[in-house]
């Protein structure tokens, strides 16, 4: 086969090699990207630390930067453990102001792919002195299933959670209190319903 291939780039043929090799579509994956009027060092803490995750992703969270460690994200705070929202997630790859990466699921509605893991890489570019490129690539996708519900949900939400992070620096953190009004309804609503 070596010897083939070999004589046929020697011969010209190169083309019809090509022609003759299976294609292999690219991998699915969700690319998102937001400059945020924030120096780089702000962008990597509201990534990176508790404090800086719940003024703008979600109410509450578990965050351990360190590869192994906790990237919780709570979306609902109130709900039994392991339907929060991004409940045990991991940190995979940290390159310090430059990249995170870490495992993800889908939202509790969407049980069969919840119960895998996708991956998600941030990566933090300076724009300037007072502003920042955040990347978004989110990859792992299954197929069949509720995988492909799975894949418009997060194409739909990572827009949002990256608008939310823009906002965040141009008008303030996110103020929690209503949607944590609404969840505790909901739950109380639930309760009185049994």
């Amino acid at each position: 086969m070596k010897n083939t291939i070999a004589a046929l780039l020697r011969g010209g043929t190169a083309v019809l090699l090509a022609l003759t090799l299976p294609a292999h579509a690219a991998e699915r994956a969700i690319d998102k990207e937001v400059v945020v009027p924030a120096a780089l060092d702000a962008a990597w803490t509201a990534w990176t630390t508790r404090e800086g995750i719940i003024t703008f992703f979600a109410p509450d969270a578990v965050i351990e930067p360190r590869v192994g460690g906790a990237f919780h994200i709570h979306i609902n705070p109130l709900a039994e453990p392991g339907l929060k929202g991004a409940d045990d997630m991991r940190f995979l790859a940290i390159q310090p102001k430059q990249m995170i990466s870490f495992d993800w699921n889908a939202p509790p509605s969407l049980p069969e792919a919840r119960a895998q893991r996708t991956f998600v890489i941030v990566r933090f570019a300076a724009v300037d002195d007072g502003n920042t490129k955040v990347t978004l690539h989110h990859t792992g996708w299954g197929t069949g299933g509720e995988w492909d519900k799975a894949y418009a949900y997060f194409d739909r939400a990572w827009g949002g959670v990256l608008g939310n992070l823009k906002k965040r620096f141009e008008t303030g953190p996110t103020d929690w209190t209503e949607w944590l009004a609404q969840l505790k309804k909901m739950r109380d609503d639930a309760a009185a319903k049994k």
